[in-house]
């Protein structure tokens, strides 16, 4: 049985995850503070985390921090959930590695599904395909072969630029996880690259374009980044 460790300091919110966790045959912990949250995990290692943004002493971000600086516990999943204005702290807590988020006021079925997905992909190995690093996704729909530059779609090329496949590949490496612009930038084209923001949209937009009906592969995460989506995206 998967285990989740839900980080919440407000008991009625709480509740309401844990409910829904169960549910769906998951096992609970909750805790309602960072230092709780990090003893918990160390003391007995979830298969994901729960964690609220806004806790007592140690806020979430400091427990993301924490959590991807130790060893024993760099791998462990992270779901956050914030409020709505915080997008800025959304994007800090995917830098430091936290895999997705949800929105506080959340629907209890996209949360669910946001669970899900992070169990689902830390079963898996990203590269589903059989030949070294290709990749296979979308039930063998998109090919990605590094090794010689190709991307299949249907069965058939795309012809893409350097840039293009970088930011595809980079994205389908982990399907699911979400990926800030400066992220994008640092993996295609290297940490010292000086790139605006809207370099990395005007070549999603042109990727887009050229996977055609295989478009809504990558989705766009309002105000933090992208994502190569394994499945349709959820609404809400």
């Amino acid at each position: 049985m998967k285990h989740v460790l839900i980080v919440e300091d407000e008991p009625e919110i709480a509740e309401l995850i844990q409910f829904h966790v169960r549910r769906e045959g998951l096992s609970t912990r909750v805790v309602a503070s960072g230092r709780q949250a990090i003893e918990a995990t160390r003391r007995d290692a979830p298969d994901v985390v729960v964690l609220d943004l806004m806790l007592p002493d140690l806020d979430g971000l400091e427990v993301c921090r924490r959590l991807k600086q130790n060893p024993d516990t760099r791998e462990i999943p992270i779901l956050m959930v914030s409020a709505k204005g915080e997008e800025t702290d959304v994007v800090t807590g995917i830098e430091l590695g936290a895999d997705d988020y949800v929105t506080k006021p959340f629907s209890a079925k996209v949360l669910i599904a946001r669970l899900k997905n992070i169990l689902r992909r830390d079963e898996q190995t990203p590269t589903s395909g059989s030949e070294g690093s290709r990749l296979s996704l979308r039930d063998g729909s998109i090919i990605i072969d590094p090794d010689r530059h190709v991307v299949l779609c249907h069965g058939r090329p795309i012809e893409l630029t350097v840039t293009e496949f970088g930011v595809l590949h980079h994205l389908a490496m982990r399907p699911g996880f979400v990926r800030t612009r400066d992220q994008i930038i640092a993996a295609v084209h290297g940490k010292s690259a000086v790139l605006t923001s809207r370099t990395v949209d005007v070549h999603v937009t042109a990727l887009r374009r050229k996977l055609g009906d295989l478009s809504e592969c990558i989705e766009t995460v309002r105000g933090v980044g992208y994502r190569f989506a394994e499945a349709l995206p959820v609404d809400g």
